[in-house]
């Protein structure tokens, strides 16, 4: 199938956001090979910076074959950013509504048709507190295993380093590098012709993400993680440790309580021996 064009708002942002790439960010981009020249696919990206959704989308626009990212649905709907997203493509995701599942059709409709979805399996910035790849979820995979499409594992890195996740200023000087290393298509054959259950979706999704960690690995010249960081997991337990904070506060509390009537009754009985050993002496005294 043929690749689609890109497509004038698809050029027009290109026009208004390379020239300020360029000027911000150095480029080491290795693997455009294992971009497919033609049919549909997926990649497979790390998410590590508000900033490097643009920089990856100019990494792939360099390629030939634009991606279609899935993005919020808020950004679809009004001015000049609402028609650029509508305009280039891109996917709204409608989360926790009964539109949750257009999204899902609809990048399996785009691949069908021969372009490219590029998805952040992650769902979100990483929380990871060193920028790995946490554990994600199985969007990718569901599409991938009902398209049989090519599954491009892609990792990147150095945008972060631009803007930090969740950090509000940029750090411009000294100018960044941001690097990007695409891989081969991720072997899924194993996962072909069988019941798409959660344990099966679960188990392609460690698969497409470990060979994109690898990649980081490969950028970093580090090791990630044996274990993925897992937000779920933390959460859980983050609120384990709130509630023994907060059961041994109330144990001290109860136990200064217990010292205290302890303390009060010890100097109430000193205070009545006091008062008693004093009535006896006047006695005596008479």
């Amino acid at each position: 199938m043929p690749r689609r064009r890109i497509g004038f708002w698809y050029r027009f942002a290109a026009v208004l956001c390379k020239p300020w790439l360029v000027v911000l960010i150095k480029r080491d981009w290795r693997g455009m090979e294992h971009i497919p020249a033609e049919g549909g696919f997926i990649t497979a990206v790390n998410h590590n910076s508000h900033v490097d959704p643009f920089a990856y989308a100019h990494f792939q626009y360099n390629s030939g074959r634009v991606p279609r990212f899935l993005a919020k649905s808020g950004l679809f709907k009004e001015g000049f950013v609402g028609a650029a997203m509508r305009g280039t493509g891109q996917i709204p995701v409608y989360r926790e509504s009964t539109d949750a599942l257009s999204a899902f059709r609809a990048a399996i409709d785009a691949v069908e048709r021969g372009e490219c979805v590029a998805f952040y399996p992650e769902g979100t910035l990483t929380r990871d507190p060193d920028g790995w790849p946490m554990t994600a979820k199985t969007g990718a995979a569901r599409v991938a295993l009902q398209t049989r499409c090519p599954v491009i594992p892609v990792a990147q890195w150095g945008a972060n380093e631009l803007l930090p996740p969740y950090a509000k200023k940029p750090d411009l000087l000294p100018r960044k590098t941001h690097h990007v290393l695409a891989g081969p298509p991720v072997d899924l054959d194993r996962f072909y012709g069988h019941e798409m259950t959660p344990e099966l979706l679960k188990e392609a999704t460690e698969v497409i993400m470990a060979a994109v960690t690898g990649l980081l690995e490969e950028i970093r010249g580090e090791k990630a993680p044996e274990t993925p960081y897992d937000p779920r997991r933390e959460r859980i337990e983050q609120r384990r440790r709130t509630q023994a904070e907060a059961a041994s506060q109330t144990a001290a509390g109860s136990g200064a309580e217990t010292d205290g009537a302890q303390i009060d009754g010890a100097e109430s009985g000193r205070a009545r021996t006091g008062r008693a050993k004093t009535s006896h002496e006047g006695e005596s005294g008479k």
